[in-house]
């Protein structure tokens, strides 16, 4: 918590980013207390103009833009979420084993894992999402896109504990009798947790990425609302011809902020644990504590 102080107080990057990503949440948020349901059609009038009843106005069905924005980003960041979480997962324990036990298992995962970093991995999101686009859940959604993202992860965790288990505390603890799986959990895992939460935000990023884009191609279940089929909707209503604004730019500005936050917690996060920043700001009397 001292950490986040101190990057909140003195680093601007993360002060912006972190600002925005609380609105963000905060409209998610708001779902909770929507006084209309997402599929809920015509409640309000068709094609209404911002005003103070309805702050974005409503769209071709009647929907509530401002309601269903919440839906849609809440909906965007839970599948952003379970990718993230599976995605991660996964790395971490394949980088843990396949970095500390080396020898063959090392080639059997790291194989598995090139294996997966050579797949192109839209081409074959936007197949599978052809094949069980009527069925796809937001789970279902998150946990596709979290198996598909875990290889490159996995690969700089292990380069991570390939370092670790060489340092003199990895070597006390095996003479000591430690076995391989207390060793890793114990005295590995826990040096990979704060670059694990630098390195999730990279994985919010490309879920969000890859929503947004099979959605907008209509390629995933158009009757759940996320920042992708709000987009979609608008261009099949034509919100561009009919100089819509309200129906298209809401979703857009969303995903731009989202993305945006995203990268300057991701960038901010990242540098301070860079070693060598640290470095400077140990040499340099930095503001920033290193804890």
């Amino acid at each position: 918590m001292t950490v986040l102080k101190d990057l909140f107080l003195h680093d601007r990057k993360f002060r912006i980013g972190f600002i925005i990503i609380i609105l963000i949440l905060i409209i998610a948020f708001l779902s909770f207390i929507s006084p209309y349901e997402p599929d809920e059609r015509s409640m309000p009038r068709k094609n209404l103009e911002p005003s103070w009843e309805h702050w974005l106005g409503t769209n071709a069905t009647g929907q509530d833009i401002f309601w269903i924005l919440t839906f849609a980003v809440r909906n965007s960041l839970f599948v952003a979420l379970v990718s993230a979480l599976i995605s991660r997962c996964i790395a971490m324990v394949n980088g843990l084993f396949s970095g500390y036990i080396g020898g063959k298992t090392d080639r059997v995962l790291s194989t598995l894992t090139d294996s997966f970093i050579v797949v192109p991995r839209l081409p074959l999101l936007i197949l599978l999402s052809f094949i069980f686009k009527d069925n796809i859940t937001l789970l279902f959604m998150g946990l596709l896109l979290g198996f598909l993202d875990w290889a490159w992860p996995s690969k700089r965790y292990r380069s991570q504990i390939l370092s670790l288990k060489e340092r003199e505390f990895t070597f006390t603890a095996i003479f000591s009798g430690m076995k391989t799986p207390k060793v890793i959990y114990k005295e590995h895992f826990p040096f990979l947790i704060p670059y694990m939460m630098a390195d999730i935000i990279s994985g919010f990023l490309w879920a969000i990425g890859m929503e947004i884009t099979l959605s907008a191609l209509g390629l995933t279940n158009l009757n759940i609302s996320t920042i992708g089929t709000m987009i979609y909707w608008a261009n099949y209503y034509q919100s561009m011809l009919q100089g819509r604004w309200n129906w298209l730019g809401p979703p857009i500005i969303a995903s731009i902020l989202t993305v945006l936050s995203l990268y300057l917690l991701s960038d901010s996060i990242g540098a301070f644990l860079d070693p060598r920043t640290k470095l400077k700001r140990i040499m340099g009397g930095g503001i920033i504590r290193c804890q």
